[in-house]
């Protein structure tokens, strides 16, 4: 009986592993020069060129402009012609766990945190799943890099940046560790007495307090740890955190409500670190702030409910405007792995609530890369920078007419298949057939 329960656990193994199988293979690098001409070119500075072209090569932008004032022969390189079509910079996705979580429903395939409070030795680049069925939905929507973080506990571990077309995470690797995150302590909302804790709002407020020291104490450790003589014995969790008081990593801190905004704000300060606010539901309260502090937003999930009851209802929608006008570097984000592919369409929503649409575009593009540190190489189609860009129909930013043709990475033609086009096809070809 036993043999025969294993020779079916074997054969149900198998036929799972033959259907998940990948049947997408990453692109090749870049073989000669293409040449896009005649597209409505967004730039992702504010620039549009209504007929415009873009040139790269080897992988790196060679020519951006007017393409009344050029002209290209045919042995010039691949010359496909964009025109009534929209060319845009590869959108970026940050702090997400993409790659990361599989099957939420399968604990196997989850692997974004790790036990305990305190976890800066954390790289959330090793645990990248290139084989993982979502990256290729997201480029299908002119998603074409993300950074991927660690959740859960107070200090959740580093961060990197990947491109989504890769054969394994080493591949993907576009900037290494270059952020420490921290979920700031806070006290849960209290609903009448014991809540869902059985405690008291003081107990509550008191516990969180507690926390916010025993961070403010691992920090100084860390610090001292680091500036100190070498010791004979490496304590690992110490040790990650050099990068960040050398000022060669950004501390990302999920703070929401405006006094936990200041408060973790003054805290990377008194340890002379770059700080970037996640969450930020109330930041547009604290705006002169953040801007006298030269602190970034990384506006997270548009698509929300107010954070309070007596808010303005359509906040959420209008929060990151407010801080881009402000003068405060903002970008959008959102929630979960599997809603990544709907961040062109958050930030449309921003378009409609303040923001000029180039200006919109920034939030996914351009000022996406400042707050990441890559926007040496990437975010806008400038000369020099990477070709990660791609070709829509229409508006990237409108669901409606969001249509991704032509997607390249680093000059890389890549395969804009995934599960979803399949297994409509799959669908529609049964149904047709009847």
């Amino acid at each position: 009986m036993n043999k025969k329960i294993l020779t079916l656990f074997l054969a149900l193994a198998a036929s799972a592993s033959a259907f998940a199988q990948a049947n997408i293979s990453p692109a090749k690098a870049q073989a000669k020069k293409v040449i896009l001409l005649g597209g409505v070119v967004h730039t992702g500075n504010g620039q549009v060129i209504n007929n415009g072209y873009v040139v790269f090569e080897k992988g790196k932008i060679t020519g951006v402009g007017d393409a009344t004032t050029v002209k290209f022969a045919s042995n010039d390189g691949e010359l496909i012609n964009v025109n009534g079509k929209h060319v845009y910079p590869g959108f970026i996705a940050p702090v997400n766990t993409l790659g990361l979580v599989e099957y939420e429903s399968v604990k196997a395939t989850l692997d974004f945190q790790e036990i305990g409070t305190f976890n800066p030795h954390i790289r959330s680049l090793v645990a990248y799943n290139t084989d993982s069925k979502v990256p290729a939905t997201l480029r299908s929507n002119g998603i074409l890099m993300a950074q991927i973080r660690p959740s859960g506990g107070v200090i959740s571990g580093s961060s990197s940046i990947v491109q989504l077309d890769a054969w394994n995470w080493e591949d993907a690797a576009v900037k290494t560790d270059e952020g420490m995150h921290v979920n700031w302590p806070v006290v849960p909302r209290f609903r009448g007495f014991g809540g869902r804790t059985g405690l008291s709002a003081e107990t509550m407020a008191e516990r969180t307090q507690a926390a916010i020291t025993e961070l403010n104490s691992f920090f100084a450790e860390a610090k001292a740890y680091n500036e100190g003589a070498k010791p004979a014995e490496t304590n690992t969790r110490m040790a990650a955190m050099a990068k960040l008081f050398k000022g060669e990593q950004k501390l990302y801190i999920t703070a929401n409500t405006q006094k936990d905004i200041v408060a973790a704000v003054n805290f990377a300060k008194k340890f002379n670190i770059t700080p970037v606010i996640i969450g930020g539901s109330e930041a547009y309260l604290v705006t002169d702030f953040l801007k006298q502090n030269n602190v970034p937003v990384i506006v997270k999930q548009p698509h929300a409910l107010p954070n309070n009851v007596d808010d303005d209802v359509n906040m959420p929608y209008k929060n990151a405007a407010i801080l881009y006008n402000a003068g405060v570097t903002v970008a959008i984000s959102i929630d979960d792995f599997w809603q990544q592919r709907n961040l062109p369409f958050m930030a449309g929503t921003v378009a409609t609530w303040g923001l000029d649409k180039e200006k919109a575009l920034q939030t996914i593009t351009l000022n996406t890369a400042k707050i990441l540190g890559i926007d040496k190489t990437t975010g806008s189609l400038e000369v020099g920078k990477d070709a990660t860009l791609f070709v829509s129909t229409g508006d990237a930013l409108d669901m409606k007419s969001n249509k991704i043709e032509k997607a390249f990475i680093q000059g890389r033609d890549i395969n804009l298949d995934n599960l979803h086009k399949q297994l409509d096809k799959k669908f529609s070809d049964k149904y047709t057939n009847k």
